[in-house]
Order: structure tokens, then sequence, then C-alpha cells
């Protein structure tokens, strides 16, 4: 049993919220485990959160692309979104010198760190999330 869609979806968190749930729901039902979903969870949600926020900008009439391939051996997930994009290597490591005060900048930090690959575009508007079932 597989699982392949694309949402387009106003940049509301709440309704990317729904669409993360329904993802976690089809890796349950594939019998992913319960630290393989736990990482997809926190890692849609800031990838979501950061679509919505930093990318659109909280403009609601931006779209926020989802797509997804949940099969027995991964779930590969891409989020798109409608602003400039970004850098993601020029972000400053949360974890030294100063940042480790700052009450942002750790979203990209935990998406890599919970997902096996993670790769954005060019521009840095989309990022492809992977977590694999092993």
């Amino acid at each position: 049993m597989t699982a392949h869609e694309k949402i387009i979806s106003k940049g509301v968190v709440s309704e990317l919220r729904c669409v993360c749930a329904k993802i976690l729901d089809k890796a349950k039902e594939l019998r992913y485990s319960e630290d393989a979903v736990f990482a997809m969870n926190l890692a849609m949600e800031e990838a979501f959160v950061n679509a919505v926020k930093h990318g659109n900008k909280g403009d609601e009439n931006k779209n926020v692309v989802i797509e997804y391939d949940v099969s027995d051996e991964k779930v590969d997930i891409s989020v798109t979104d409608q602003g400039q994009g970004f850098a993601p290597e020029a972000l400053a490591d949360p974890r030294c010198g100063d940042n480790i005060f700052s009450p942002g900048g750790r979203g990209v930090l935990l998406v890599k760190s919970y997902m096996d690959v993670v790769e954005y575009n060019e521009i840095g508007n989309s990022v492809r999330m992977v977590k694999y079932k092993s």
C-alpha cells in the first residue's frame, strides 16, 4: 500500500496540520516505528510553519504545495512556498555563541536532525524530506 498526493493549500497552519495528520496516519498503517512517526511529525510541523511564517510571510493568499509519497520503505515529503527562498547553508548554528539565546533558528536544525534526507531547491523555497522505515 502506498499513498501519493499533491495538495495545494492556502497558507494556514491549521490546514497544513490536517495534511500532517493524514501523512502520519498512512505511516502508522504501514507500521513505521513510534520514533519515526514522532520525527516526521516534528519535521513536518517545522517545515509547514516555516513555509507559512517565513516563506509566505504569513500571507494567507499565498499557497503552500505539499507533495508526499508514503510507501513501505520511506516517506518522501516536499513542502514548497511562494516566498523568495533562503540559503539554508547561510543560517547561523543555533547551538553556538550568542545564537544559543536566540528564540528562533532551530527549525531547520531540527528537520535535519530528525529526517534521513533533507534537500532544498536552488532558491530555497522548497524542502524535500525523506524518512526511511528502517
